[in-house]
């Protein structure tokens, strides 16, 4: 099951934006416009994740939030804020925030970032999107992926790059699109490899299960992984 996010922002175009990244990296999310709404869908449903929580709220701050959050659960905490005092964000983390975004930010920054404290402060399995029959996992904590039950010996590039195809089955990736996903300075030489590296993938997913091509492309556009799996392969 994916990991829940809520969110709690008071500003509509904010929480829009951080709600679509998060779903399209594969999370589940709910918003809260308030703290006190945010505690009572806290208390409500207790199977969140992590809360990415504004400080600047209309009934109370975010630090309160947390405070009373931190009596009752453990539940990792990003604070985001438009105050760049060293003071405030020292409080947000003394109070038990683990990690601190200042406004204005990139909604692929703070997905990163909302990955990284749950690496370090959980075993999560981060999400793969897809059917319940697929038969490839990615596992995020160890940067490996599992197909038909076989580890895949990947480079990074190969590995972020399933990775992206994984979250999104059925979905056309331009080769520009998945160099940004697998390369934190992508450029346009780096880009023409992106064929050399789906070649690379096919042929160790084809080890696995020679009967299958997972990767289709779709000339002239890019790259996707196949949308379902034949039943019978799938639990196979």
């Amino acid at each position: 099951m994916s990991p829940r996010i809520l969110i709690v922002e008071d500003e509509p175009s904010i929480c829009e934006n951080v709600v679509y990244a998060l779903e399209a990296d594969g999370f589940q999310v709910a918003s809260a416009g308030t703290g006190r709404d945010a505690l009572e869908k806290l208390k409500s449903q207790p199977d969140f994740s992590l809360i990415i929580l504004d400080v600047g709220l209309p009934d109370m701050t975010g630090f309160e939030v947390c405070k009373q959050v931190r009596v009752r659960q453990s539940l990792p905490i990003l604070f985001l804020t438009a105050r760049s005092s060293e003071v405030d964000r020292v409080v947000g983390l003394e109070i038990g925030g683990d990690d601190y975004v200042l406004k204005p930010f990139s909604p692929r920054e703070l997905v990163a970032r909302v990955r990284a404290i749950l690496r370090r402060v959980s075993a999560l399995p981060l999400p793969v999107a897809g059917n319940g029959a697929t038969p490839l996992v990615i596992d995020d904590t160890r940067c490996q992926a599992v197909y038909f039950g076989t580890a895949l010996n990947l480079s990074r590039y190969e590995f972020r790059m399933l990775k992206a195809f994984a979250s999104h089955p059925g979905r056309v990736f331009s080769r520009e699109q998945l160099m940004d996903h697998a390369s934190e300075e992508p450029d346009a030489s780096m880009e023409r490899t992106v064929d050399t590296h789906i070649k690379t993938l096919r042929a160790r997913m084809r080890g696995v299960r020679s009967g299958i091509d997972p990767i289709v492309t779709h000339r002239g556009m890019g790259y996707s992984l196949v949308e379902s799996w034949p039943a019978a392969e799938a639990q196979a």
